[in-house]
């Protein structure tokens, strides 16, 4: 077989962007316009040819006519990226260098920043998932379900997600502006970024001899202290708990696991399943609290948290009092490149022990109870005790 050197030149670049996934064995130069190939690589490269050809003949025609020269590297950048936007999974992303460095400081616990956890909206925003208590961000007013439209005048979709968190985040005492849209209407903060204190578990005892825990969000002591706290109350005889999940972003899934084995007996929490992901099953072990139970949940509660909620709810543990979950249940996997930069890709997602799908769709509490805005009266908190004390 026989091509031209320029369709092999297209080839060859386009096997050295992407990890060399393509070889060409056996290629012998001769004189003229041609190159001799294997039948193989002249199939393989049929292939490339079919599925990167429109994409090269647009970039050839931007670089002919755009009225200025352009920068070869930001549009291969961009080729990158417009890939992995094409998923529309805004937790599947590609990440230049700089992203994946301030990604990579965020997950070693430097957090110093404004105080929000985010996610991504079904139409393709920013939203907030819950605010840190105290931060800068609740200080300011920023709620749960407000949709940031833009860190410091520019403007970010849900698709860049951790581009926008990196951004928010800062040294301490530096300022920055954030745009939000809530009710319709775009409002814009001022904030000076700090440093976040993730105290995770709060715990108190309640009028009516009920316990009361609250778990901010997941982090690897979380765990401890919650067994902590729910065995002092075990020793001091309350007639049941309320555990708080309301505006828990999530975090780390283990440290969910382990609270979730104290509440429940032996069984399946949830499990995991992708397309080249094996179902895999996270489980609580025999022995759990004898103390009665119930969870708070609303739409702040996410990822871990929804999968603690789903498993106590399929397994009949305690009651679920409040909103449904924001519906944040799948898993991804991060993979460094040679250059530095990274992918970020959606490999498998959570489903309940009933088989529930978690992602896009949240937890239904068993009772439904709104809490008004600025209300000061803490209607699900109300609902959760008069449970307890009517079960004695």
């Amino acid at each position: 077989m026989q091509i031209k050197k320029r369709n092999l030149v297209i080839v060859i670049v386009v096997a050295a962007l992407f990890g060399s996934v393509v070889t060409f064995a056996g290629m012998n130069f001769i004189p003229g316009q041609s190159v001799r190939i294997s039948k193989d690589d002249y199939s393989a490269y049929k292939t490339i040819m079919s599925r990167y050809a429109k994409v090269e003949a647009l970039y050839e025609t931007l670089n002919k006519y755009y009225y200025k020269d352009l920068d070869q590297d930001k549009l291969i950048q961009g080729m990158c990226y417009g890939l992995f936007e094409g998923t529309g999974d805004p937790y599947t992303n590609y990440m230049s260098k700089g992203e994946y460095d301030n990604l990579m400081v965020k997950t070693t616990g430097k957090l110093e920043g404004i105080g929000v956890t985010v996610g991504a909206s079904s139409d393709g925003y920013i939203v907030v998932v819950s605010t840190v208590k105290d931060s800068p961000a609740e200080k300011a007013g920023i709620k749960s379900g407000d949709l940031i439209l833009a860190v410091n005048d520019v403007s970010y979709k849900g698709s860049q997600l951790d581009t926008a968190v990196a951004n928010m985040r800062g040294k301490v005492g530096s300022k920055v502006k954030v745009t939000y849209l809530r009710d319709g209407k775009s409002v814009e903060a001022n904030l000076t970024r700090a440093s976040i204190k993730l105290d995770s578990v709060f715990a108190e005892t309640l009028d009516h001899n009920i316990g009361y825990i609250y778990i901010s969000n997941f982090e690897t002591d979380t765990a401890a202290e919650f067994k902590k706290e729910l065995h002092g109350f075990e020793v001091k005889g309350v007639d049941g708990v309320i555990i708080d999940l309301r505006n828990n972003g999530g975090g780390v899934v283990e440290s969910g696991i382990e609270v979730a084995d104290l509440l429940l007996d032996e069984g399946v929490l949830a499990y995991t399943e992708g397309k080249s992901q094996e179902r895999t099953y996270m489980k609580t072990t025999a022995g759990k609290t004898s103390l009665p139970y119930v969870l708070l949940i609303n739409g702040g509660t996410a990822s871990t948290s929804e999968i603690v909620a789903a498993g106590i709810k399929d397994n009949k543990g305690g009651k679920i009092v409040g909103t449904k979950s924001f519906g944040k249940g799948v898993i991804q996997s991060l993979a460094p490149l040679k250059e530095g930069d990274a992918v970020k890709i959606t490999i498998a997602q959570y489903f309940s022990p009933k088989g529930k799908v978690i992602q896009g769709i949240g937890v239904e509490p068993d009772y439904v109870v709104e809490l008004p805005e600025n209300s000061k009266v803490d209607t699900q908190l109300n609902k959760a005790v008069e449970l307890l004390t009517n079960d004695k």
